[in-house]
Parts: structure tokens; sequence; C-alpha cells
């Protein structure tokens, strides 16, 4: 496989601002785990009157934290990438606390319902912008501004903020610069996913700051690689239904050699994203309707 350059050396002092770049400020929450890495970094840009991004899960210490350690200034904007609850929920009591409206696509799932497909439960289902944005639209405040780039994949309503002033894109979960990003069906599309990453590798953005883990200070070869990597997945799946073996968990088992018995259940929902995505371009067809038990065949 494809060798992509994570940088998993990410250090932190939790649910304390630290400065990460001029005019750029973090705050880490204290939820890692296999899927957050060190926990949701929370993004405050701007000083005096900012805009907080992503204000992360609700723990009490992270939320206590963070409005402490905004004291004295005033939060305009609130940007959400996604609504998975590691990201959006603490723009609840943030507001409460500021008076800060927010900004994203749209509520959990907003990209599908346009689509008239219903997602199942999950993520924060609370949440609903005060302001909606889309692809190209531009947020602005003091001193700062941002162009929303929508990158549907992860999520169906996962939007990216270009930092215009410093050629910075804040990543959400889209581009971690720890892992690849988990893409699960319904509300995840493998085929949104790589369109949105090569929409990325058309851009010049400098830098990427994730909202998991540290900055990816070289994009292009990071996202390149990300390709790579899903194009060579998918070769395997078609390499599995080659020689018969057509179940998801038979294909999880032969391509995710030595896998934590942990991680299972998202290698498994992986490799559904691969074959909803095959089976939308007529290669993969099913015994029954798409699902993670059916059985899988070359069309």
């Amino acid at each position: 496989m494809t060798d992509i350059p994570f940088n998993r050396d990410f250090k932190c002092e939790y649910d304390v601002i630290e400065d990460v770049a001029p005019n750029l400020r973090r705050i880490v929450a204290t939820n890692r785990s296999p899927f957050t890495w060190t926990g949701t970094g929370t993004y405050i840009v701007g000083r005096g009157k900012v805009a907080v991004i992503d204000a992360g899960p609700i723990i009490p210490e992270h939320v206590a934290s963070l409005i402490r350690e905004l004291t004295g200034e005033t939060v305009t904007h609130q940007l959400i990438t996604h609504t998975h609850q590691d990201h959006s929920p603490a723009a609840r009591p943030l507001k409460d606390a500021t008076g800060a409206p927010t900004y994203g696509y749209g509520p959990h799932g907003a990209g599908r319902f346009e689509q008239g497909i219903a997602v199942e439960a999950g993520g924060d289902q609370d949440f609903v912008p005060d302001f909606t944005v889309r692809d190209g639209d531009v947020i602005e405040g003091d001193g700062w501004s941002f162009e929303c780039v929508y990158t549907p994949g992860h999520t169906s309503n996962h939007i990216c903020y270009k930092w215009r002033e410093a050629d910075a894109l804040f990543t959400g979960d889209h581009v971690m610069g720890w892992s690849t990003t988990v893409v699960s069906p319904p509300d995840g599309d493998m085929g949104e996913y790589i369109a949105s990453l090569r929409k990325l590798l058309a851009r010049d953005d400098a830098t990427y700051y994730p909202t998991h883990a540290g900055a990816i200070r070289d994009p292009k070869p990071f996202v390149g690689a990300l390709i790579e990597h899903r194009l060579e997945r998918e070769q395997q799946i078609l390499d599995c239904l080659k020689r018969g073996k057509g179940s998801i968990a038979d294909m999880v088992e032969d391509i995710y050699v030595g896998l934590n018995p942990n991680l299972i259940g998202s290698a498994s929902r992986s490799v559904f994203s691969h074959i909803v995505d095959l089976a939308d371009r007529g290669k993969v067809t099913a015994d029954r309707a798409l699902s993670i038990d059916a059985r899988y065949r070359l069309s």
C-alpha cells in the first residue's frame, strides 16, 4: 500500500489554550480514542474578536476551559466542519455563554436530505446552524476571513474552511494528519470522499490544520497519497471478489491482517463504503439489498 506520511508525534496539554501560529490558538479536549487520536482540537482564529472552529464535544471540563480562556474576548463566529459528536455539540453551551452564532452546511445528514436519502441515527442530531453556508461562500470577521470549501464524504455536510490571510485550510476530519478518515454509509460516501480529495488536490493551500493531531505542512503529496491508498483498497476488494471472497467479513480478514479486534467494525464499514461506490459504478452486484451482511460478486 502507498506510504502516507502520517505524523503521530503530536503532543498537547489538555484543556489549555496553546499558540499554534500567529493569530491561531488551539485547545484539545480530553476525548482521546482510537477514532480521535489525542482528542478534538478546537481552534481559535484572531485576537479580541475571534472565530472558533469546531467547539468540540460536551465534556464539562473542555467547555469550561474554552469559555474561561476566551474571557475578555468576543466570539463573533463559530464555524462547524461537520456534525459528529466530537465536533459540534459544544457549540451550544459556547453560544449560550457568548452569543456567538454558528455557521455550517446544515444539520446532520443535510447533504443526504438534498438527495432524498435519510441517514441513520447518530451524530449531533440537535445541531442546526444559525447561518447555512455553501461551497465558495466567504465568512468575514475582524482581520480574518474564510472561504467555505464543501467536502462531502466523511459526512454529507462536511465543510473545510480556508483561512485566506494565512493560506491555511481547516480540514476537520476530511484530511487528518494521523490516520485515514472513516467513511461510513449512508451518511458517508466513498465516491464523494475521493472526489472531495481530488478537489483539494487541485487547490494550492499551503497548510492544513486538521481537527485531530497537528498541522500538515506539505498538503499536496499527503492528499495524493490518500487518494492512492483508497484506490489500492478498492483494488484489494476487487481482487477478493475475483477469488470468491464475497462477504465483507471475509474481505476484512483478508485485507486487514492483524487488525485490532476493536477496529473490525470500523474496517467493515469502510469496506462497505467502497462496495457501495463500486455498485453505484456498476462493477459489483449483491445477492440482496446492499448491506454489511450481503454477499457480493463482480458484475
